[in-house]
């Protein structure tokens, strides 16, 4: 046996043993208000009250909760395990995509956290600053036995140059996920590229990183979103980090019941819309 030996239970471990007890993870995600503004809580306005979102992660049986320092301080009850986000930025800026951190690792410790989020915007301007943060929380997560659950959202550069800013594309995303492998991530949150042929390329290259597909935008239908989710746990993703497709919609806890039933028992979209369908008038 050679001298250096992996750690025997390892942070991605300890993420996995927290927020995916029954083998696969649903975290609601609610770091929109300042990424977004409240214009994001108009389609429902109960969401704006973070203690609605808490009810949701509740009622529905997530695995936890993705909030700010600031809603952390003020809302969070211990309720369900929480993923503090330590960055963040405003849609009100309009320069080279760039994320500060705005808490720290040994502050979301005393505020009740599991884990620590951040966001690093790979090809920006600002890359070679944000990798700067993300290697000193690496450390100090390190330091506190804390799961660090990277948001790999690569943008501008040449995500713009080359590939028109689409950030779904397939080779972007699969680059986000190395990226967040390579930089130390203990699980990830990636964009779906559209497709599972493509997305299974992503898992791959995360490798050993547990992948949370990001929600995204509201869709139009909620067997559009069901699909999405059965695609990419068909192809190894371990969940989804979901906020708006669950808390913009007025039945959230009945919807986000739905999708524990695709993520956890494993169920499919026709499994699951048949008997609504049927009960119809």
């Amino acid at each position: 046996m050679g001298r250096y030996t992996m750690r025997a239970y390892t942070l991605t471990d300890k993420f996995k043993s927290i927020f995916a007890r029954r083998g696969r993870s649903i975290v609601l995600a609610y770091d929109h208000g300042i990424e977004h503004g409240p214009t994001d809580f108009l389609d429902n306005p109960d969401s704006a009250e973070p203690e609605y979102i808490l009810k949701i992660a509740r009622d529905a049986g997530f695995d936890g909760v993705v909030f700010q320092r600031g809603v952390a301080e003020k809302y969070y009850d211990g309720s369900v395990p929480l993923i503090l986000k330590l960055n963040g930025k405003t849609s009100l800026y309009n320069g080279a995509p760039v994320s500060a951190p705005n808490c720290t690792v040994e502050e979301a410790v005393s505020l009740g956290a599991s884990a620590v989020g951040f966001t690093i915007y790979a090809g920006s301007d600002y890359e070679w600053k944000q990798v700067e943060y993300l290697a000193q929380i690496k450390r100090d997560a390190v330091k506190f036995d804390m799961p660090l659950v990277v948001w790999s959202y690569p943008r501008g550069g040449k995500v713009d140059a080359k590939y028109n800013g689409n950030e779904h594309h397939p080779e972007v995303v699969a680059y986000a996920a190395r990226i967040a492998l390579e930089l130390g991530a203990d699980a990830m949150k990636i964009k779906y590229t559209g497709d599972p042929k493509t997305f299974a390329w992503a898992v791959r290259v995360a490798g050993k990183v547990p992948v949370l597909m990001s929600g995204g935008p509201k869709t139009k239908t909620d067997e559009e979103f069901l699909r999405q989710v059965e695609e990419v746990i068909s192809v190894g993703a371990l969940g989804v980090a979901v906020g708006r497709n669950v808390w913009q919609r007025k039945n959230a806890v009945e919807f986000g019941k739905l999708l524990g039933q695709m993520v956890y028992e494993g169920k499919k979209v026709a499994e699951i819309l048949e008997p609504a369908v049927n009960s119809s008038p």
